[in-house]
């Protein structure tokens, strides 16, 4: 009689014994998104990466997690002194982007990520690396629009990419052609208008501002660059990095007054 009463308590406790690791590891899990969002919050970027790694000990696949790990490490990146330093962060930014992808290959916020990541890590290469990169960026920002036709990130980036590619050398626009046979079309013009969208769907996007404003000045509009930059400081910082981001603009801003 005993052994049939422990043995109608048993199996029921068994199966919580089961199940409280699980619980367990999903209450850490949401522990560590949530320090990671305050940390991001407070411009603690490397203390938000860090939880978003730790994310990730747990839970390999999980996608925001590595949209935002790829997303701080170019961050972190582009703050980097030595370019060899610049260069590691954006590869783990690349590499984070690439297994978000596997683990969704139809997220926006996953190929926004990827074509960010190429596209920084394209500014600082040059010759064939930069070249490489030239058609895979402009595809994955393509596909984030389609995906989420409100990614203000994705179309700054393809504004960027426009921005870029326009102004490359005769030689790289050449190694472009030799390399895809030909050169996807970009132009200053879509460039704007690229940012202007972005502009549109989050207006306090600083960067965006920026980068418009450059548009601008290298389009000899010199009064709306201005109108974009002096706006643009206006703006509450949404990033640690935003501060030297305004010191540029105002750098900018003088030479254009």
């Amino acid at each position: 009689m005993s052994c049939m009463i422990i043995a109608r308590w048993a199996h029921p406790l068994f199966l919580v014994c089961l199940l409280l690791p699980a619980a367990l590891l999903a209450q850490d899990v949401n522990v560590l998104l949530a320090k990671a969002r305050q940390a991001e919050k407070a411009f603690q970027e490397k203390e938000a990466l860090q939880a978003y790694l730790q994310v990730l000990q747990q839970e390999p696949r999980h996608l925001a997690a590595l949209c935002r790990t790829s997303e701080l490490y170019n961050i972190l990146g582009e703050r980097q002194g030595a370019k060899d330093k610049q260069k590691e962060y954006y590869r783990s930014a690349e590499q984070y982007a690439r297994q978000a992808l596997q683990a969704d290959p139809n997220s926006a916020e996953a190929n926004f990520v990827m074509a960010a990541a190429m596209g920084r890590r394209a500014l600082i290469e040059s010759g064939e690396e930069k070249i490489k990169a030239v058609k895979d960026i402009r595809e994955y920002a393509l596909k984030a629009i389609k995906l989420d036709p409100n990614s203000y990130k994705g179309y700054h980036v393809l504004g960027k990419w426009h921005y870029e590619v326009s102004d490359l050398s005769a030689l790289e626009r050449w190694l472009v052609k030799v390399a895809f046979k030909a050169l996807p079309p970009a132009s200053l013009e879509e460039a704007i208008s690229h940012f202007e969208r972005s502009k549109q769907l989050n207006p306090h996007f600083l960067l965006n501002y920026y980068e418009l404003a450059r548009c601008r000045e290298r389009n000899k509009e010199a009064a709306k660059a201005i109108s974009l930059l002096e706006a643009m400081l206006q703006l509450p910082n949404a990033s640690a990095g935003d501060a030297s981001l305004k010191d540029k603009a105002r750098s900018l801003l003088k030479s254009l007054q």
